[in-house]
Parts: structure tokens; C-alpha cells; sequence
């Protein structure tokens, strides 16, 4: 049953506006761009280029529901928004639950952002104008990456790796913000509790030099370490990007409360933060994808011109 509402999650992104061709007047999209390797087997994001009227500024669109991606849930409609607007969208499938979980997930994350911004010039963006977007899974990984995005390593072998995982905005939907308090202070929700149907994201790995072996992370103050560090409002500073969340506030999986927590904490912060709620709305609402102009004009307001240097 979880799996199931993982690809449901993520179906609720995929079909929010009507599927176009792979190929439109608006648009170009390359398939399968390889944005890195894990385990032998690669990661790729769709890349959406406008015809026209390029801005130079790159949304990465975080595919993902429940922590599950896939290359299906890519419905080209759902950039549309943002493509007319002159804004390259890319298409960001991470390696996905129940394979792996969040923290590997996260570093799916980084890489792809890393990857954008070592191409930067051959898609024609500013590296240092790069917003992010999602929804639910999507959002809180959208939030990780604008609240704890990493400095690049100069000594790394790889150039992909010497570049920041930073963004410069980000705008989602309805995002997990504080897995220890979730709905209420103390209340765990670490594959537990209101999430108990995502288990395999939360089932955290160490390795054993042992058995030489993966296993499952059993010590409680270990796991409970791990649940802070993944989760957004724990790394709230006064340098991260402006952030919006649109959130419904008769949402059962995803409680309010926890857009309230971050928003909250970012506007102490002295961080641009809103928060637009959407009266007796659930877990995703039918007329969702006419809010996906509200991300594209928050966009419009803080990724207009270059900032003054890089977040």
C-alpha cells in the first residue's frame, strides 16, 4: 500500500496539466541527460529548453511523490508555466524508495544541481540564478536543497563536484518540514506515526566493516540524529532564498503545521518567506496546476536579475 501512494503522490504532479508532445513550438526537451552514476546505474533529468525568449534562468523540477520517482511521472504540461515565461525547466528523477532512502536521496539532489550548474553555459542560464520546485516528497527536497545546499569541494576530481548545490529561490507545495514534530511537538514521524506507509525511505543504513555489509541503523539517538539532519527547518539560516509554500489546511498526511514551522522560522531569519493557504484543501486540490503561476511569479520577482553574489 505504500508504494501505492507513493506513485499516486507523484501522479497527482504528473497530470496536473494536460500531457503536451515531446517536441511543441514552445518548447525543446532532451530525454535522459545523465547527470551522474550510483552503483552502476545512472541518473538523468529531462531538460526543457524554450524556443524562445530565454531568460537565463534555470528551475530544477523535483520529481517526486512519497519519495518515489520515476521518469513517467515527467508530464511535459508541467512546466508550461514556467517555459512560457522564457525559464530552461529540468526534470530531476532521483534514485528512488524502496531502494533508497532520504539521505541518499539528498545526494541525488546535490549532484543534479551541481550538474546544472557546471552546464550552465551550454543551457543558457546564469549559474547563479537556479530556483527549485516540487510538491510533498518534491517539496521537502526542494526546501533541503534551498535551506542546506553545499559548497563545492575545489580539490574535487571530478569539476561537477567543485560546484555549489545552492539555489537562489524555491516555491512548493505542501512539504514534510520537521520529521521529529510532525502536527504536533514530540510527535515522530519517521516512517512512523502519520508516514508508517513510507516506511522504506526511513529505514537508514550504515555501514558494518565487519560483515562488510549495509545494515539498518537500530540505535534510537542515531536515528532520531539522522531525522533532524533531513529535515528542512533544522538548517534555517539567514542566507537561504526566498521561499514560498501553497499548502492546504485540511491536509491529513502533510499537516500545516509543518509549512507553519519554516515559514515561520525563515521570516525570523529575515528570510522572504510566504505562505499562501488554501481553505478546506487537502493533500493536492483539483485545480492545483493553476497554482503553479504563483511559483512562476515568485520566480518572476526574486530570480529577474542576477543576485549580487551566489547564496
Amino acid at each position: 500500500m505504500r508504494y501505492l501512494h507513493a506513485v499516486l503522490l507523484l501522479g497527482v504532479f504528473a497530470a496536473v496539466t494536460p500531457a503536451q508532445e515531446p517536441e511543441s513550438p514552445l518548447f525543446k526537451r532532451t530525454t535522459d541527460v545523465i547527470y551522474g552514476r550510483k552503483h552502476g546505474t545512472a541518473l538523468t533529468m529531462d531538460v526543457f529548453t524554450p524556443s524562445k525568449n530565454s531568460r537565463g534562468v534555470g528551475i530544477i523540477w523535483v520529481v517526486s511523490g512519497g519519495w518515489f520517482s520515476s521518469h513517467d511521472g515527467v508530464n511535459p504540461g508541467f512546466p508550461t508555466p514556467f517555459l512560457k515565461r522564457g525559464y530552461t525547466v529540468f526534470a530531476v528523477v532521483h534514485g528512488s524508495q524502496p531502494k533508497f532512502t532520504i539521505p541518499e536521496i539528498l545526494e541525488d539532489m546535490h549532484r543534479a544541481t551541481r550538474f546544472i550548474r557546471a552546464h550552465a553555459k551550454e543551457y543558457g542560464i546564469d549559474p547563479n540564478r537556479i530556483g527549485i520546485m516540487g510538491g510533498s516528497a518534491g517539496g521537502h527536497l526542494s526546501l533541503m536543497q534551498g535551506m542546506a545546499g553545499k559548497a563545492g569541494d575545489p580539490r574535487a576530481k571530478d569539476p561537477v563536484d567543485r560546484e555549489s548545490s545552492r539555489v537562489q529561490a524555491v516555491a512548493c507545495f505542501f512539504p514534510p518540514t520537521d520529521f521529529l514534530n510532525y502536527g504536533e511537538p514530540g510527535k515522530d514521524a519517521l516512517g512512523r506515526g502519520v508516514l508508517k506507509d513510507f516506511k522504506a525511505p526511513f529505514v537508514f543504513q550504515e555501514f558494518d566493516p565487519r560483515t562488510r555489509a549495509y545494515v539498518p541503523i537500530t540505535d534510537e539517538e542515531k536515528f532520531l540524529a539522522i531525522g533532524r539532519a533531513i529535515s528542512p527547518v533544522t538548517h534555517v539560516s539567514a542566507d537561504d532564498p526566498p521561499t514560498l509554500i501553497i499548502h492546504g489546511d485540511a491536509d491529513k498526511l502533510v499537516p500545516i503545521q509543518q509549512a507553519e514551522l519554516i515559514i515561520d522560522k525563515l521570516k525570523k531569519a529575515k528570510v522572504p518567506a510566504e505562505l499562501v493557504v488554501k481553505k478546506g484543501a487537502a493533500h493536492g486540490w483539483p485545480t492545483i496546476g493553476k497554482d503553479l503561476e504563483r511559483f512562476a511569479d515568485w520566480f518572476d520577482r526574486y530570480l529577474q536579475t542576477p543576485p549580487t553574489k551566489e547564496k
